[in-house]
């Protein structure tokens, strides 16, 4: 079955300096792989039904007495109307404003949050957009600046992925948990030389091309193939999962494994686009 073409689900502009060009936002996620739940009553199969109940008076609540309220203190609350909603609403430009371009490898993956193909809008954005992404390419930069969705504005990133440009909102700094808080080992503070050395011997030895079609979401696969045997009636089991050998001696256990040879691996992953050679930071 082919599948039609994606509507953009937003449509606008991209500018910077005195350049703009028409374009659509796609999402780049496939959401229809996701596998959704009900909740049903154990006892007889039916469908469960949340409710709406008022905690002091214990009664059901129907959904137009109903209010947002934002508790500001323990048991206290601000009561926010639509109206107030409204205010707050960032005015919707249609226009993706790049404030900057900065260097790829300076922002961290933990910034990143959902992406978006980038079309363009008719004849005349078309020559603008393969120059823009052309450019970003050559010079490793990202455009950031910020886009309003869905009434909200977001700070997000421009780059290009293959023939397409991306759009990925980002997070804000104050969004960001700071490793400094978990208790984490120095650099270097671990590990002998020797340690060091096999690492990157290891490391080298399982090192290939990024191909992102070599890994699939082999959960989702077996949760489905249940799901279709349970549905025929048929006897499922669970499979068992392999003994992980018990890490003893770290020098041993890198040794060990240098020994043993590049093995397959179980491979199971969803990621937003990105370039092959990105050259980013790790977070």
């Amino acid at each position: 079955m082919t599948r039609g073409m994606a509507r953009p689900l937003w449509k606008g502009a991209i500018s910077f300096g005195l350049v703009t060009i028409p374009i659509g936002l796609v999402s780049a996620i496939e959401a229809s792989e996701t596998l959704a739940f009900n909740l049903l009553h154990r006892k007889d199969g039916s469908r469960i039904v949340q409710k709406r109940f008022c905690q002091k008076e214990d009664v059901e609540v129907a959904w137009g007495d109903t209010v947002k309220g934002y508790q500001y203190a323990k048991g206290q609350y601000v009561v926010l109307t639509d109206e107030d909603f409204e205010k707050a609403r960032v005015p919707g430009t249609q226009s993706f404003d790049i404030r900057e371009f900065v260097p790829a490898a300076d922002v961290e993956d933990v910034y990143f949050d959902h992406p978006y193909y980038v079309v363009p809008q008719g004849r005349p954005g078309v020559k603008a957009y393969a120059l823009l992404r052309d450019v970003l390419k050559e010079t490793g930069k990202l455009g950031i600046g910020t886009i309003v969705l869905r009434q909200r504005e977001h700070l997000a990133a421009l780059e290009p992925f293959d023939t397409a440009l991306v759009l990925t909102t980002m997070r804000y700094a104050h969004e960001i948990r700071s490793p400094k808080e978990l208790d984490l080992p120095a650099a270097r503070a671990v590990g002998a030389d020797k340690e060091l050395k096999l690492a990157r011997q290891l490391v080298e030895s399982l090192s290939d091309e990024w191909d992102p079609r070599e890994y699939r979401d082999t959960y989702t696969e077996v949760l489905r193939g249940l799901i279709e045997a349970k549905a025929k009636g048929e006897e499922i089991t669970a499979p068992e999962a392999p003994a992980r050998p018990r890490v003893v001696d770290l020098t041993k256990a890198l040794q060990e494994s240098l020994k043993a040879g590049r093995r397959p691996l179980a491979r199971a992953t969803s990621r937003r686009p990105r370039a092959k050679a990105r050259g980013r930071k790790a977070a």
